[in-house]
């Protein structure tokens, strides 16, 4: 059983290819979500990265656990997606935020990842779920961290993916990386240069262990920018993540089972991210896989799948999975 939520704001231009909805109010704002799998089955809630909709779980990954005997939730994160837009607050400069930190100054930002763990917390109080397995990628794989340090009584399981844990001294991702994640994109009324440059980003920050899918890349970002397009959201998104700093002082608090999983080849957040959140959550497992960047291919959804239901089962020995 699939459930959806929320109603379809797609950029402009396109038509709606959906009927709309009522959206799930959470924290005064509106989510949208969809779930797959039944309700009377452990769940499991995915927090997607910085800018990225919901859609970017892939169908298979999400097949793949309700198969092994989850209900899985997949949303879109605030400001993003079909999600609430913060349309009315700035666009903070990251160079402002960086400065104020190294100062010891307050930093000011329109929302923070601990507000985003609470809207996690808050989404499943609305579905009446009242505790998860938390799996967090990237910057989902910071907020997953937040909810288990913070909101330990909603855990059953915490599993951090490709993400890492603010500390300074680690390594920063590659220029070229770095280029594709700060460069800005066309507009995607000109579809084809849009696809274009997602596409090289996909390339650049995506798995050397396996083969680029162009076509399959190419329709998921057409659905994305048809679903939704708001680039502002991207940018205050990232001033979350810049002013969070460093959580490893968090993370030495968290008792939750925990399994952290990275590539070997992520230019974006390097494997030595994901050492060091295993490092500062005690027992913590680490599971690093060859060959992976910062992407979720079908080549490794398997693997990733199976890490995810080894620590829910080391957190509930009842998981059949």
């Amino acid at each position: 059983m699939q459930q959806y939520g929320g109603a379809c704001k797609l950029a402009a231009g396109f038509s709606p290819e959906t009927v709309p909805v009522p959206q799930i109010s959470v924290n005064g704002l509106a989510f949208e979500y969809e779930s797959f799998g039944s309700a009377s089955r452990p769940a499991v809630v995915l927090i997607m990265g910085l800018g990225a909709q919901l859609v970017r779980w892939p169908l298979p990954f999400c097949n793949k656990l309700v198969e092994r005997g989850f209900r899985v939730i997949r949303f879109d994160n605030r400001d993003i997606g079909l999600s609430a837009k913060m349309d009315g607050a700035p666009v903070p400069e990251l160079a402002t935020i960086v400065a104020a930190r190294m100062a010891g100054l307050p930093v000011r930002v329109p929302y923070t990842l601990d507000d985003m763990a609470a809207d996690t917390v808050g989404l499943m109080d609305a579905l009446q779920i009242e505790k998860a397995h938390i799996v967090g990628a990237s910057m989902g794989g910071m907020i997953a961290q937040l909810v288990a340090a913070d909101h330990a009584s909603h855990v059953l399981s915490l599993t951090s993916i490709m993400s890492t844990t603010g500390n300074p001294a680690l390594p920063p991702p590659t220029p070229a990386a770095s280029a594709v994640l700060m460069a800005r994109a066309p507009n995607p009324s000109d579809l084809d240069a849009y696809l274009q440059h997602s596409l090289n980003t996909l390339r650049v920050i995506g798995s050397p262990g396996a083969p680029f899918d162009e076509a399959a890349a190419r329709e998921r970002l057409t659905t994305e920018v048809k679903r939704n397009y708001n680039p502002a959201g991207f940018g205050r998104q990232l001033a979350a993540v810049t002013a969070n700093g460093d959580r490893r002082e968090k993370l030495r608090r968290i008792r939750t089972p925990t399994m952290v999983i990275h590539g070997t080849d992520d230019p974006l957040v390097p494997a030595a991210g994901g050492r060091d959140t295993a490092e500062n959550i005690p027992g913590a497992e680490l599971r690093i896989i060859p060959g992976m960047g910062h992407d979720l291919p079908p080549q490794y959804q398997d693997q990733i799948v199976d890490a995810i239901v080894a620590i829910a089962k080391r957190a509930d020995p009842n998981v059949t999975g």
